[in-house]
């Protein structure tokens, strides 16, 4: 049974896997998804997501990439004055840090040692690359044609990088385990132990 429900608003498909798996673990029903747009769009309607969060609960999820030092610093800057329902939350630096936080269960999917998969994702510069240059290592030559970049395409990524990411999260042997990965992330354990703390619009705790 659910405690509450709460919107999400997040820059892509992969990050609304993730943090719907997020919400099912601290016990949140799902509301609308909105967002799906990449960052800058996802930016530019944070304030009308703050307005929205004065009735109801939302989650928004923002990767900090290299636009501030640390997360609080990057919050103090384009959310000053958060409503009562809004959670803003910021994977340092991108939400693949929290999939390379499950070592065991990423290597596991990849069919690579997890000796190669970082102790410390949060340290990682560019957590899609980093996770893209594992894939390298995988002997599944389906995988790696899904998930690295073609040859001169200019992208980050291969045309199946976010069918294989959505794959993981929800895989049945090797699924995305959060409860594991927040023992090598701290902006996961913060992102987890603020949503178990989390409390409906309205709530008063009783006295």
């Amino acid at each position: 049974m659910s405690r509450f429900e709460a919107h999400i608003a997040v820059e892509g498909v992969t990050d609304e896997a993730v943090i719907k798996r997020l919400l099912l673990h601290t016990g949140i029903a799902c509301g609308y998804t909105r967002g799906l747009g990449g960052k800058p769009a996802l930016i530019k309607q944070l304030s009308k997501y703050n307005e929205a969060a004065r009735f109801s609960n939302w989650l928004v999820v923002v990767d900090l990439d290299q636009d501030a030092e640390c997360a609080p610093e990057f919050v103090a800057k384009e959310l000053p004055n958060a409503a009562a329902g809004m959670l803003l939350r910021l994977p340092v630096r991108a939400v693949e840090s929290w999939l390379l936080a499950d070592r065991e269960h990423l290597a596991s999917y990849l069919g690579i040692a997890v000796q190669n998969v970082p102790l410390n994702p949060d340290l990682e510069t560019d957590p899609k690359i980093t996770l893209v240059n594992l894939a390298r290592k995988c002997r599944k030559r389906d995988m790696r044609e899904d998930i690295l970049p073609r040859p001169n395409s200019g992208l980050k990524t291969g045309p199946g990088y976010t069918g294989r990411m959505l794959e993981f999260v929800q895989h049945r042997d090797y699924p995305w385990r959060p409860e594991i990965a927040a023992q090598h992330s701290d902006s996961l354990r913060r992102c987890i132990a603020a949503l178990k703390n989390w409390q409906p619009v309205g709530y008063h705790k009783p006295d």
